[in-house]
């Protein structure tokens, strides 16, 4: 395969995942995702960030976030998240030292 084919399909591949968190799991919570995977949402809309200022794009968390799920967070937050308890907040605590604080 060459370096452009690979390129496409990857990105069709990050593409269908960002179709299945936003569109077909928005039951999905990012903290149980946080909690189970490690990462969320917001770390892929993180990544893509990150993605676009290492090639000299100037692009900011929220900008990359409206970006990533097509609307502010304050539309995903008011359409789909829900509260959180306590052992969820606490396991999201400790998921997010271990894969954000932590690897920076």
């Amino acid at each position: 395969m060459d370096k452009q084919t690979e390129i496409e399909i990857q990105a069709a591949a990050f593409r269908r995942l960002q179709k299945h968190l936003m569109e077909d799991r928005t039951d999905v919570q990012n903290i149980d995702l946080m909690n189970m995977a490690g990462f969320c949402r917001n770390c892929l809309a993180r990544w893509y960030q990150e993605a676009a200022n290492e090639r000299g794009i100037e692009m900011g968390k929220n900008e990359a976030r409206e970006i990533y799920y097509g609307m502010t967070m304050e539309e995903w937050k008011a359409n789909y998240q829900t509260e959180a308890n306590a052992e969820k907040q606490a396991a999201f605590d400790v998921a997010f030292k271990e894969n954000v604080t932590d690897k920076q």
